[in-house]
């Protein structure tokens, strides 16, 4: 079964960086759109921000708008997710997601749509 794999969380104080790496062994990533989405406990899982198939990025998070940004490496397989200025708000468990199909410039923010996904990674921020 082909997972996704998020590596790169950890504890933070406010204002540090940080950089989420996600990779797909058996995946090609230029094939899909991929987000990136977190979850506090309790909540629904929140898509913050995606690359299109085309390497079109949308943030759909206001809060991380200017302090987050996805990356990839097709040549890899990889995705990131830079994070700058984290807050204490940004704790949460982080997943990468894939998405099959669609306009080449798309990438939907809704979780129901991805097709694949890790395990996620803890990012915890500490005032």
């Amino acid at each position: 079964q082909i997972q996704l794999s998020e590596s790169g969380g950890g504890t933070v104080r406010a204002g540090d960086s940080l950089t989420l790496t996600c990779t797909g062994p058996g995946l090609g990533f230029g094939n899909f759109a991929m987000g990136w989405f977190r979850e506090d406990p309790g909540k629904e899982r929140v898509g913050i921000i995606c690359m299109s198939r085309s390497g079109k990025i949308m943030t759909y998070s206001d809060s991380v708008k200017g302090r987050f940004t996805i990356s990839r490496d097709l040549t890899k397989n990889i995705v990131h997710l830079q994070m700058d200025d984290l807050i204490p708000d940004d704790t949460a468990k982080y997943y990468c997601a894939a998405q099959s199909g669609g306009p080449p410039d798309f990438c939907s923010p809704s979780y129901r749509t991805q097709n694949y996904w890790g395990w996620g990674t803890q990012v915890t921020v500490s005032p």
